[in-house]
């Protein structure tokens, strides 16, 4: 029996290809299309003003690794035991070497990253590692920052004219059932449904889960709530519309978190970064803080720099521990100079201008964000933790600290007591830079069907579906972004129109 195609009566917007998600993947495989002939439209769930997605509040390096094979062995060594097909691999290497000149090609100037503490690669005892070069916009005094590489990729959208449409959620493909081709896409606009029909192909560039929790709870391994430090508007959303069309799934344990240096308060959707808590050499200030777990005690070393969210443990990368609900415990010192800093180069919060803490913190504790006690039994009951095992926490911890070492966790920055009273308490959360998982794609772009063949017309790029599968280096999604950005654009483009 012959399946129909039910296509709408009426197209709202056509193109010839339609991009959905306006962050770094997508600005770069519009830029692509559209420079390739093909009439491009972009679709993007947040309102204007908050488009760019976790592009956009990053902090703006992008890898362009090379030599090329060194690139293909680094990029297996992160992979270990979750393998990433070879062509895919390949594909990969290729053209993340070719950043640079594509950024260039928009006219701007680039320098390389120089990192004075560390080798540039986060793993820099895998094989190949020397193949890792970060790279962004040029300033004066070598920072970066500062959605500068999303202004690059915007004002390129601009130039070209490509339409954008904000506030413009997509909510379903429109899929030929019988032969899996999609046509178009369900949105809302300006509160009414529309249509949009793709002539020649849909590239899906939404993002990951970040902020969808159930989700979170559904896929990440020993998490039972995490919360994103980039756009709240990642929740999901490509994954499902692509599993409706019969997109098969990847990598969607793999994520570049937690760390768990931050508040998350309900009135704001996005994580705050508490400054003490940071691992960076730079955050070093005087006074006392420790984190604890469910059970009142320290569980790490709190001053770890961990890589994207995973620690060496047991001589194995893995996820980094967040037996929550978690604790900062602090002493006055703490809570006069590390609480929060607003001046910082990314972040949904600082960049967006979101929140403005107060400057003696007194609105937080007005509003229960910080608690305050005289004892640190009473803390404890305050925040709900065992009293005795909390003291004897805190009691441990001032001694080890005072002799100038910690025997438990080995932590060496910051090793002081915890001096009051008046003593301190925070709530913290464990935060993602980003998920990686989504819908699963071949090298060009195509976005997979469990059997391993393409759903026709449906190309993806981005953190949605990444490449990355298990160890995850610093610009890599930015980089993903760019490659596969043009990869997908290039593709879509070609493709021939429908009738």
């Amino acid at each position: 029996m012959e399946v129909k195609c039910n296509l709408p009566d009426k197209w709202d917007f056509e193109a010839d290809v339609v991009v959905v998600g306006y962050g770094g993947a997508g600005s770069v495989a519009a830029i692509t299309a559209h420079d390739a002939g093909a009439k491009v439209l972009i679709l993007e769930k947040a309102p204007l003003g908050q488009e760019g997605g976790n592009t956009r509040v990053a902090g703006q390096g992008w890898l362009n690794p090379f030599p090329i094979e060194q690139a293909i062995t680094y990029f297996n060594a992160m992979c270990g035991e979750y393998t990433v097909p070879q062509d895919m691999v390949q594909a990969w290497a290729e053209e993340m070497n070719k950043n640079n000149a594509f950024i260039e090609s928009l006219g701007a100037v680039i320098m390389e990253t120089v990192y004075k503490n560390r080798h540039p690669a986060e793993f820099p005892e895998l094989p190949g590692a020397d193949c890792i070069h970060d790279y962004h916009i040029r300033t004066d005094d070598g920072s970066n920052g500062y959605s500068r590489l999303w202004e690059t990729l915007k004002g390129a959208v601009n130039k070209r004219g490509i339409k954008v449409l904000c506030a413009t959620p997509v909510k379903e493909l429109i899929q030929n059932p019988a032969t899996k081709e999609i046509f178009g896409v369900k949105a809302e606009h300006s509160g009414r449904k529309i249509n949009i029909k793709a002539n020649r192909a849909v590239v899906l560039t939404c993002g990951g889960f970040e902020n969808n929790q159930e989700m979170v709870r559904d896929f990440c391994t020993n998490l039972p709530y995490c919360y994103p430090l980039g756009t709240p508007y990642n929740t999901g959303d490509g994954i499902k519309m692509a599993m409706a069309a019969g997109a098969d799934l990847w990598h969607m344990s793999c994520i570049a978190g937690p760390v768990y240096c931050s508040l998350k308060v309900p009135e704001f959707p996005a994580i705050l970064e508490i400054p003490a808590l940071e691992p960076q050499a730079r955050a070093v200030f005087p006074g006392g803080v420790i984190v604890v777990g469910a059970d009142a005690r320290r569980f790490a070393d709190e001053k770890y720099r961990v890589t994207h969210g995973k620690s060496l443990i047991n001589g194995r990368w893995a996820q980094t521990p967040t037996p929550c609900p978690l604790h900062m415990i602090f002493d006055q010192t703490i809570f006069n100079v590390g609480l929060y800093d607003s001046h910082r180069y990314h972040g949904w919060n600082p960049l967006l201008n979101v929140y403005t803490w107060s400057k003696d913190n007194s609105a937080e504790l007005a509003k229960g964000w910080i608690k305050k006690a005289n004892s640190i039994a009473e803390l404890a009951q305050i925040i709900k933790l065992d009293p005795k095992v909390l003291q004897e926490t805190v009691y441990r911890w001032n001694m080890n600290s005072a002799a100038g070492h910690d025997p438990d966790f080995g932590r060496t920055r910051m090793v002081a007591p915890i001096e009051g009273p008046p003593f301190y308490a925070m709530e913290v959360t464990p935060h993602f830079v980003n998920t990686q998982g989504g819908p699963r794609r071949n090298a060009k772009s195509q976005i997979l069907q469990v059997n391993g063949e393409p759903l026709p017309r449906l190309y993806g790029a981005g953190e949605l579906g990444s490449i990355h599968s298990y160890l995850y280096n610093s610009g890599g999604n930015i980089g993903e972004c760019l490659a596969f950005g043009r990869i997908s654009g290039r593709n879509a483009a070609a493709e021939k129109g429908w009738s």
